[in-house]
């Protein structure tokens, strides 16, 4: 299971989150005290963050190898500041490639976006269904193989056929999708797939598990979801005096303070004003 990390508010430096708090992202590359599955995140990080002033696209660092061995991250991380970031520390499922194609952050233009999960045995169950559901562009512009790629397309897909869907509502409707595709196993022949159609047969079900982070540097949307049990952690704090007029959103706790546990199977959203909003998936 990967670590997340997000955050909006006041301008900081990235040494300040990434680096400094005692049970950072770092520490937790190699100490995690929460993870359902796995012992370390060592196959590679990333960040991604916006301009402090300037209304750009974001930027994006990332490296295959662990955080804690990349040299070049702390004297970055004391130079770069941001109003909003992104954080990420990977643990590969087996049998997926340690590339920077499959590394996070994923971008497409002012989004970021980055997930903590899997799909059960993703090559064998949902990966062709999955894609079948993307449009001509997101599809095109998978370049790694991970699940997470997929379920990123499928939001974008969901945001570029629903001009009106903020962000909460994408992520709402691409887990909705998810799990009904979980609950089915398609009945695949070139033929249905040539027309665009899809039938089903009763499954048992493949597992997904889908804590996720998205920004588009105005606010912060996760999920903290799963059709299983148990639903990785994911918690909330805002306005702590060490990091005031702001909410940080990530996997484990990473200080003493008023944490909050986002509850299971809901989507939390995070205004620049730092107002937040939580809602069901269902």
């Amino acid at each position: 299971m990967c670590r997340l990390l997000g955050y909006i508010g006041s301008s900081i430096s990235l040494d300040n989150i990434l680096c400094q708090p005692e049970h950072s992202l770092i520490v937790q590359s190699y100490q995690p005290r929460e993870m359902t599955s796995g012992l370390v995140n060592a196959d590679g990080f990333g960040i991604g963050w916006y301009h402090p002033t300037k209304d750009t696209n974001p930027f994006t660092y990332r490296n295959i190898l662990p955080i804690w061995s990349d040299i070049n991250l702390p004297p970055l991380s004391r130079y770069i500041e941001s109003r909003c970031l992104l954080g990420y520390v990977r643990s590969a499922t087996p049998g997926q490639a340690v590339d920077l194609s499959n590394c996070q952050p994923f971008q497409r233009d002012r989004l970021l976006f980055i997930h903590n999960g899997f799909i059960k045995n993703f090559r064998q169950t949902l990966y062709r269904p999955l894609r079948h559901l993307l449009n001509d562009s997101c599809y095109q512009e998978i370049n790694g193989t991970t699940d997470s790629e997929h379920i990123f397309a499928l939001l974008l897909t969901q945001l570029m056929k629903n001009a009106h869907f903020s962000l909460t509502i994408a992520l709402q409707e691409t887990l909705k999708l998810l799990t009904q595709l979980s609950l089915s196993t398609p009945s695949l022949n070139n033929k249905e797939y040539q027309e665009g159609e899809l039938t089903t047969v009763p499954n048992t079900g493949t597992e997904i598990s889908a804590n996720v982070i998205i920004s588009d540097s105005h606010q912060l949307v996760a999920s903290r979801f799963a059709t299983r049990n148990p639903v990785p952690s994911l918690y909330w704090v805002r306005d702590d005096p060490s990091f005031p007029n702001a909410v940080i959103i990530a996997s484990e706790p990473l200080f003493k303070g008023d944490w909050h546990s986002l509850p299971e199977n809901s989507i939390i959203q995070v205004g620049e004003d730092c107002e937040i909003q939580i809602k069901s998936i269902y």
